[in-house]
């Protein structure tokens, strides 16, 4: 691991560090129970909160993560404002994200065979940033290619045959959420 690599692990621990610690105060203050892990992961730091009952932690989550992405916005906003940078921590309470995230890779994985049976490019369902995140890392690493089109709220990803590929194709460039 080379000295930039380092420095880069060690911020990215530290953005860890600060957000768990932003959110511990949270958990006290709305008097939840709960435990945070911290972890780098996919050149981000993530955090997690968990408990023994994930139903107790539901509320945080709210109706389709919407609490979960505020939440996460608050923390990123807590990290940026001791560290000076803008942060791309992620935050999971309860196994939301990586479950949803293993709901998004079946439902990528249904749209490309349906695109190999028929040759039709496939439109998904609108999701938000992190969402199409992880449809386009799974339509690459079958081969193919996507786009995201629309306007949020109401953006979605898009496969396409590798052969109709454009030079617009965003490829996962929706990775900033």
């Amino acid at each position: 691991m080379t000295e930039s690599e380092k420095e880069r692990l060690a911020h990215l621990e530290e953005e860890g560090e600060i957000a768990a610690d932003y959110l511990e105060e949270l958990l006290d203050i709305a008097d939840f129970d709960g435990d945070i892990e911290i972890d780098v992961e996919n050149g981000r730091a993530s955090v997690e909160i968990v408990a023994d009952d994930p139903e107790g932690l539901a509320r945080l989550v709210g109706d389709e993560g919407e609490v979960l992405d505020a939440l996460q916005e608050l923390t990123r906003l807590a990290v940026q404002s001791e560290t000076g940078e803008r942060s791309r921590l992620m935050l999971d309470i309860a196994g939301f994200r990586a479950g949803r995230k293993a709901e998004l890779q079946a439902i990528t994985e249904e749209a490309i065979s349906r695109l190999r049976a028929t040759g039709e490019p496939q439109r998904l369902e609108a999701m938000n940033p992190f969402e199409r995140k992880v449809c386009h890392d799974v339509v690459a690493a079958a081969g193919l290619v996507s786009e995201s089109e629309g306007v949020e709220p109401h953006r979605f990803v898009v496969i396409l045959p590798a052969d109709t590929a454009g030079d617009d194709n965003e490829d996962g460039s929706d990775a900033e959420e």
